[in-house]
């Protein structure tokens, strides 16, 4: 053996002069596999107005200044058509039976607000939170649908019904616009979710939450039956407040409450949330509405009923989308929407912030 080693030695070494001189000049960059990271834009939609509510058209990029915790960003004004998902939420218990016959009216309504190329859901609540029609783009199913729904017990949990809204939008693809249009009374009674699990999610999910106030002392007013008793909740005690209705997925919020979970996964967090400290909200439409970028309609009579869903397709079609990269620092990002130059008189709505996990932007899905 010890004979052998120099010949075994010297054979390697032919082995690898023989490697290398078969291999071609050094490896080229575009040889190597390339892994490229999808950031995705961050996009806010703006509504500009009047102090009279009267639509503002025509602006430019350079109208706009965008401020990103306080930092002006690079814009973008997207104007690419951007087709929506709507999940419409109509609260059906018997404090709104009087107020109901109007709202069974208006689902041919719907339709200019949807688009050609839109989508929607219906859900409708009292105790129980139901999916009347699954997504569709056949919006005379949803007209239908409307016209039947009556009204049911005296608890309306819309915390709950809110939050199944936005985890049936956040399957949804990312250039859809997604959107939640409630009539609705400005209060919860019986929900197990909170109104920061709901705002949370629609901050994650980028939905926009659009209301059409149900007046409680309209709805009273207009009652013709006694209030049906409470219905026992069909979710069990033990399974409350788990982020969905039935104690399904978690939230954020939930996570951060239980051990061991990261206490830097959502930055800001309770930054988000000074304005809702409390667990009972006695109005999370304001809320949510305020939050998310969108905006609350009220009415008293059939007309004004049907001018508000007028208003507010109006309002989905006319928006600007403003888009840039998001900034490299994970968290939640205030935002602040100016527009330069125009007057005084203009009022400007937007999301007032968004989250984006980890140190980088997330990868788009």
């Amino acid at each position: 053996m010890i004979d052998k080693a120099p010949r075994i030695a010297a054979m390697c070494l032919a082995l690898v002069g023989l490697v290398h001189a078969q291999d071609p000049a050094p490896v080229q960059e575009m040889d190597l596999p390339t892994f490229i990271s999808k950031v995705r834009l961050i996009g806010i939609p703006v509504t500009v107005t009047t102090k009279n509510g009267k639509t503002v058209n025509g602006l430019q990029p350079t109208d706009f200044r965008v401020y990103d915790n306080g930092r002006q960003m690079n814009i973008n004004l997207d104007v690419t058509f951007h087709p929506v998902s709507i999940v419409v939420v109509v609260q059906a218990n018997s404090d709104v039976e009087g107020i109901l016959p109007k709202i069974n009216k208006i689902g041919s309504l719907l339709e200019s607000v949807v688009g050609e190329s839109g989508d929607v859901a219906l859900i409708a609540f009292d105790h129980r939170v139901r999916t009347l029609v699954p997504f569709t783009s056949d919006t005379t199913k949803i007209t239908e649908a409307i016209k039947k729904i009556k009204p049911g017990s005296s608890q309306s949990f819309l915390n709950d019904t809110m939050l199944t809204a936005v985890q049936m939008l956040k399957n949804k693809p990312a250039e859809r616009r997604r959107i939640i249009l409630a009539f609705t009374e400005t209060r919860d009674k019986g929900s197990s979710s909170r109104v920061r699990e709901v705002l949370t999610e629609s901050q994650f999910a980028d939905v926009v939450i659009y209301t059409v106030d149900i007046s409680r002392a309209l709805a009273a007013w207009t009652r013709k039956t006694d209030p049906k008793p409470p219905r026992p909740s069909p979710v069990p005690a033990e399974a409350g407040h788990q982020g969905m209705v039935g104690g399904g997925a978690m939230t954020p919020t939930t996570q951060m409450q239980n051990p061991g979970y990261g206490t830097n996964a959502i930055p800001g967090f309770v930054e988000v949330f000074r304005q809702v400290k409390g667990v009972f909200v006695d109005n999370p439409v304001e809320v949510y509405t305020k939050w998310t970028g969108g905006r609350e309609y009220s009415f008293a009579t059939q007309l004004t009923l049907e001018r508000a869903v007028a208003d507010m397709g109006d309002e989905i079609r006319s928006q600007y989308l403003l888009t840039y990269p998001p900034p490299g620092d994970g968290g939640y990002h205030d935002i602040r929407v100016d527009v330069m130059g125009l007057g005084s008189d203009l009022q400007v709505r937007a999301k007032k912030g968004y989250f984006i996990g980890g140190a980088k932007a997330e990868d788009s899905k």
